[in-house]
């Protein structure tokens, strides 16, 4: 895990929407429990990170990291 104190995974309700799925679907392709996902898509920011459940969500949503997380300038 690394310390990033202004991350934000605010994306995937939108990528979700964009690909006509629900968070119970992005966890279904994910491979995680639907709480999982929402946990992530209602967290407003997160203090750690687990750069491997980034990296498969990027890959579940077919999108690059950086499409997937916004990174807030303090």
């Amino acid at each position: 895990m690394h310390q990033l104190s202004n991350m934000k995974l605010l994306k995937i309700p939108e990528l979700a929407k964009e690909k006509g799925w629900t968070l119970k679907e992005v966890s279904d392709r994910y491979g995680v429990i639907n709480s999982t996902v929402r946990s992530y898509a209602r967290r407003s920011g997160m203090t750690t990170v687990d750069f491997t459940a980034i990296h498969r969500l990027a890959h579940t949503f077919d999108v690059t990291i950086e499409d997937l997380v916004e990174i807030l300038e303090e």
